[in-house]
């Protein structure tokens, strides 16, 4: 048995080409991007011809999965908890309309928002889209369950989630690997109308989908992941999931035996399965990364009266990770922080890199909006956002994907004048042209800077679905000619995009200007991997 030393989100991608994977469907997102970089780079996926290219979108993604699948063959879409929103409408409706070969959604929650806008945990999703959950303890498990999650997809005909955090995507340990499965071949639905959800097929479908997954709680491939043992001691009792079980492991070591543990690592779970713990204990402390799903699920089971502490009551913080001294604090035992860390180099915020686009054309921005005052600049998801901190302070917005065009029409609509949106390239071809397309049909009075760097700069350097492209997209959607403008944003041409930004900002219409010059990161190594080839 092979053994090899992998990521969390490594060893998830290397089960599922495994596991006979046919295609990958991704849009860089942290921590889950890895996940497609690995298979993108893997010598199996490009024997074995898997299709690996990015997506435009999250739920560009999820479609064209759900299109492999509909062909009779295994696929994998990864993104972050966030892009999960996007992909929602075809991730729930995937649900009603089942899949043909095995879908697996990976969802990577960010909790403490390292690198996100918000906190959220996508447990919640599968249990409204009514589709099974893994959510793995340690990358073995992580890979381990990749194989039983397609099994179970083919099995029940569903899509089937799979939900990690930062922690474990971004760690590394150990990992026997299976012997490597074929891939499915070309099968087309028995039931023509399967993927046809008019209301009349939609409504048995869903039926049929609540059947299932009441059926699923007693599935042997998901109820092996749910674990129980007793301890040597009534008065507290552990119920815990994911990254959270190894804190717990971390600070009772070998006093483990003193605890009653259910390690519960699948869902759904039938309720049997808690009353082996709870009525053993007197209470019972629920550790769990993110939101609290199962104390909530739990509270709802239960009717002894038996006190249940975790999130909902404040034994265990309501936001941010958890980590050990959280655990050890919630358990009863004493907490040991270690010596404070000296500080060897003074802290500082986030910056531009030296060199990057996106700062010469802030400074430029800065200096044509002046005139007007502060408060008319919405920005986007990506390295641009930076600019909201000093020493530019110039941007009032940074929402969701896209809403910098959207949020700059409304603005326009209340009588904000000018009303400016900044947008990366990649960010733009993602979720900001139907917003575009609004302005354009509206004639709303707002000016669009796509801040050009040819790649998906955030996520480090993937391949943006944007370049050499946006100016015919901008004008196909029917942007005029005259107002779509292309600047170069370099200190040597301030004073012209100045002049070329406060052009625009005057017209009472749509005017979009790009600004285009390629990411210093990617032409470091664009010109490093030239010059090393000479």
């Amino acid at each position: 048995m092979k053994r090899v030393l992998l990521l969390g989100d490594e060893a998830i991608a290397q089960a599922a080409l495994d596991a006979g994977l046919s295609g990958m469907y991704a849009y860089p997102g942290t921590p889950s991007t890895e996940i497609m970089e690995f298979i993108q780079s893997s010598k199996v996926g490009s024997d074995r011809n898997v299709h690996r290219e990015w997506s435009s979108n999250e739920k560009t993604a999820m479609e064209a999965a759900l299109g492999m699948s509909y062909a009779g063959k295994r696929a994998m879409v990864a993104m972050k908890h966030v892009g999960l929103n996007v992909a929602a409408d075809g991730f729930i409706n995937s649900a009603i309309t089942g899949v043909n070969g095995g879908l697996i959604i990976v969802s990577a929650d960010d909790p403490s928002m390292h690198s996100s806008q918000n906190e959220q945990d996508s447990r919640f999703y599968g249990k409204f889209a009514f589709v099974p959950c893994f959510e793995p303890s340690n990358q073995q498990e992580a890979y381990d369950m990749v194989f039983d999650a397609f099994e179970v997809s083919e099995k029940y005909m569903m899509p089937v989630l799979v939900r990690i955090t930062t922690r474990l995507a971004h760690s590394r340990a150990s990992i026997n690997l299976r012997a490597t499965l074929p891939q499915k071949k070309l099968s087309l639905p028995v039931d023509p109308l399967q993927f046809v959800l008019l209301p009349a097929i939609a409504r048995k479908k869903y039926k049929s989908l609540l059947s299932a997954y009441e059926s699923l709680r007693y599935e042997s491939l998901i109820t092996k992941y749910n674990n129980f043992k007793d301890g040597s001691k009534r008065d507290l009792g552990i119920i815990t999931c994911g990254i959270a079980y190894n804190y717990f492991l971390e600070n009772v070591g070998e006093s483990i035996s003193d605890f009653p543990v259910l390690k519960i690592s699948a869902y759904p779970f039938p309720k049997e399965l808690i009353k082996d713990i709870t009525g053993r204990c007197k209470e019972i402390l629920i550790l769990e990364e993110g939101a609290p799903v199962i104390e909530e699920a739990i509270r709802g089971i239960l009717d002894d009266g038996i006190k249940i502490r975790g999130r909902l009551d404040g034994t265990v913080p309501r936001d941010g990770e958890l980590n050990p001294a959280i655990v050890a604090k919630a358990i009863g035992l004493p907490v040991s922080y270690g010596k404070a860390v000296p500080s060897l180099v003074k802290m500082r915020p986030p910056s531009f890199c030296i060199g990057c686009g996106h700062a010469d054309m802030f400074n430029s921005l800065t200096e044509a909006i002046k005139p007007y005052g502060s408060g008319h600049v919405f920005s986007d998801i990506g390295c641009y956002t930076l600019a909201a901190l000093p020493p530019f302070n110039a941007i009032n917005s940074c929402v969701d994907m896209g809403a910098s065009v959207t949020m700059a029409i409304g603005a326009s609509d209340a009588g904000l004048f000018p009303s400016i949106a900044v947008i990366g390239d990649s960010t733009f071809t993602h979720s900001g042209m139907t917003g575009l397309l609004d302005a354009v049909v509206k004639n709303s009075p707002v000016t669009i800077i796509i801040s050009d760097n040819s790649t998906t700069g955030m996520t480090g350097g993937q391949k943006s679905q944007a370049t050499g492209r946006i100016e015919q997209i901008c004008e196909g959607i029917g942007v005029k000619r005259e107002h779509l403008r292309v600047i170069v944003p370099l200190r040597k041409n301030h004073a012209e995009n100045v002049c070329i930004l406060k052009e625009e900002f005057e017209y009472r219409g749509v005017s979009v200007v790009i600004a285009s010059r390629e990411c210093i990161q990617t032409a470091t190594k664009r010109k490093r991997s030239e010059n090393s080839n000479e």
